[in-house]
């Protein structure tokens, strides 16, 4: 193989991990609006059911891990898992085909067992699917190089995870467009099978891919697995020391020392210097736990604000994209503008960076917090479970005045000769996914039509109104019509908006009736702009890249080679926990006001801030190579006794031999090294 090109089967790897991602993230982009309005759970059930498929994301790659270095080797593992993944993507859109159990088509589910059933077996097999490939992957591409390939490998990783960055944007812009799109065989509702159905495909797609490159691929045995043995060892060191812990049995320096009775020293110093590096792990997943509320918390709070950007209207779900545009910006700026100047004013070692990284997150769910007030000022006020609404609509010509015992006497304008008290079941809470609800009064003397070109108000009896009919934000034309005339009324709305319309009894239906309908505000629409989430996404896309990427990059640099694997596992074992994290507060916390919900997060990762800032302040930086070099100095030493000895043996028998028998001393004691080693 020529060293300077490239081998023709890391084509089909990247444009796997780009389908694959395109996947996963557009799946995860809809995810928590999928629960919230078509399985119709609560936020909180919502974000905990979103935040336990996340942390089973980031669980199973430890176990994709070790099948695939034990059992299968990685080129298996990623044809079964993948299997398993597409199937997952598959389930996901079939259960969200309303159709399917919508009996009476009304375009609500009349099932939702089944729904949460399969969209539950479909989550599981993608976490399997997603994370048992994860960390194998990038590690098969790799293994298509050869040892003289070292640049080229380098770029293979770039080129790779520019490949991530690309799937995961392109996919959180889309997904969101799908499933605003309406569809249906009966009905015409949201389209998340759509949003589910191409992420699928695409699936589909990556797997097709990667088995036609099959025979173009270097494919390792599997060599065993580094986080066994590391088990292992350390489970040997504990239970070697409980059996010794009487205090006739010497003390030693570490408890891992207890396991010298069976484990090699350069293998126990290697755990030790793991070790410490995991115990700096302790605070992380904290940070963890704000940071995967983008795509919960966030979009949820997204959908109670103002999308409209002008010439672009922004889904509550895309606002996600902002983090992966903020990363591919902030990287080479961070790297080479911003550390390098505060280097010159401080010693802005690693640790220091994920400390800032930390309170970046904190201040962050500051900023939402303080976007949550403003957004809450904008809701309506709503009776609770012991009041009701009365609502006074005066039909008539003339202004009229009511008189309610225990209240100050209240004017109503002219409309119809008419007095008409309503009571009815109005709304209890803003629209949903930002749509607008709209309801028809007939003051005329006969029934009338409304419809829109995609919605049916329905037929309205005089003297009666019509049921809240949702409708989409801009400018939106409805057609008033009786069996003989019909006329046209619009109007522009915004999002999350609730308007009564009132049609009078002298309406003259003819071409245009745009003056004559008067229109009621009963909730007002969304006046907190999506583009106050901006700077709140600024933070946490700064926080990653100081915590995350630094976290990384210190992590690798304090640990020996072969323990890589351990650490990653390490790294993925915090984002579980802090998703966990939000699992338990959502569920167990159930605090009233969402904003409070905010600030406590951010309060209590400024504590684990200063906790990890004192444990990172008595940390001191290794030298993993140094350290193995003093073991195989150490291991050198003795083995030149041993040689010393091997000589004079080999000279006896050379004395001893009459034939042209020879021993290879050097080549043995070489392979003797080795297996020590």
């Amino acid at each position: 193989l020529n060293s300077t090109c490239y081998p023709i089967s890391i084509f089909f790897i990247v444009v796997n991990e780009f389908c694959e991602r395109f996947s996963y993230y557009g799946m995860r982009a809809v995810l928590v609006l999928y629960f919230k309005y078509f399985l119709r759970w609560d936020n909180d059930l919502a974000t905990s059911i979103y935040h336990t498929f996340v942390a089973l994301c980031y669980l199973t790659p430890i176990l994709g891990a070790i099948i695939a270095d034990s059992w299968l080797g990685k080129f298996k593992t990623i044809i079964y898992l993948s299997i398993v993944y597409a199937i997952g993507q598959v389930t996901m859109a079939v259960s969200a085909i309303h159709d399917i159990t919508d009996k009476d088509r009304d375009g609500t589910p009349d099932n939702m067992t089944f729904h949460v059933a399969m969209s539950m077996v479909g989550l599981f097999l993608i976490a399997l699917g997603t994370g048992g490939i994860k960390p194998c992957v990038s590690a098969f591409g790799g293994d298509q190089f050869s040892e003289h390939q070292e640049k080229q490998r380098r770029t293979f990783f770039s080129v790779f995870y520019l490949c991530i960055n690309g799937g995961s944007l392109l996919s959180t812009i889309i997904t969101p467009i799908l499933r605003a799109q309406e569809c249906g065989i009966y009905t015409q509702e949201k389209c998340y099978s759509l949003a589910f159905g191409v992420p699928a495909a695409l699936m589909v797609v990556a797997l097709v891919v990667f088995i036609v490159g099959s025979g173009m691929y270097y494919k390792a045995e599997p060599q065993g697995n580094i986080m066994l043995d590391v088990c292992k060892c350390i489970g040997f060191a504990i239970s070697n020391r409980v059996r010794h812990r009487g205090k006739q049995y010497p003390k030693r320096k570490h408890w891992m020392d207890w396991a010298e009775d069976r484990y090699d020293k350069l293998l126990i110093a290697q755990i030790k210097m793991v070790l410490k590096v995991l115990f700096l792990y302790i605070p992380l997943p904290m940070f963890w736990t704000l940071f995967d509320q983008k795509g919960s918390r966030w979009t949820l709070q997204a959908t109670t604000m103002d999308g409209n950007f002008g010439a672009l209207v922004i889904q509550p779900d895309q606002m996600q994209t902002v983090n992966p545009i903020l990363i591919l910006t902030l990287v080479p700026i961070m790297d080479s503008l911003i550390y390098p100047l505060i280097q010159k004013c401080v010693n802005f070692t690693p640790l220091r960076r994920m400390t800032v990284g930390m309170l970046m997150a904190a201040i962050a769910f500051v900023c939402a917090g303080l976007v949550q007030i403003e957004i809450d000022k904008t809701l309506p006020t709503f009776p609770s479970a012991s009041q009701s609404q009365l609502k006074l609509l005066n039909m008539g010509n003339s202004p009229l005045t009511v008189n309610l015992t225990g209240l100050d006497p209240i004017d109503l304008p002219a409309g119809m000769a008419v007095v008409l008290f309503l009571q009815t079941d109005d709304l209890i809470a803003k629209p949903e996914q930002g749509s607008n609800a709209v309801r028809f009064v007939n003051g005329m003397g006969m029934a009338l039509n409304v419809s829109t070109p995609g919605v049916y108000v329905g037929l309205i009896d005089s003297s009666y109104y019509s049921n809240y009919s949702l409708v989409n934000n801009g400018k939106i034309i409805f057609t008033i019509w009786s069996d003989t005339q019909a006329c046209n009324y619009s109007r522009e709305f915004g999002f999350g908006s609730s308007y009564t319309f009132y049609i009078p009894g002298n309406l003259v239906v003819g071409p245009n009736c745009q003056n004559d309908i008067t229109a009621t505000e009963d909730i007002k629409p969304n006046t907190a702009h999506m583009a106050l989430q901006i700077p709140q996404y600024f933070f946490i896309t700064a926080g990653e890249v100081m915590f995350s990427v630094t976290g990384l990059e210190f992590s690798y640099s304090q640990a020996p080679n072969n323990m890589k694997a351990v650490l990653q596992a390490g790294w993925l074992l915090t984002v579980a926990i802090g998703n966990f994290i939000v699992l338990i507060v959502a569920e167990v916390a159930k605090i009233p006001e969402q904003w409070a919900e905010y600030i406590l997060f951010a309060s209590l990762l400024i504590v684990v801030c200063v906790i990890f800032s004192i444990m990172a302040h008595f940390y001191t930086y290794i030298n993993p190579a140094e350290i193995e070099a003093q073991f195989m100095k150490k291991g050198d030493d003795n083995d030149e006794d041993d040689k010393k000895q091997l000589q004079k043996g080999m000279e006896m028998v050379k004395r001893n031999s009459t034939g042209s028998h020879s021993y290879d001393g050097d080549d043995d004691d070489d392979e003797r090294k080795k297996t020590k080693m």
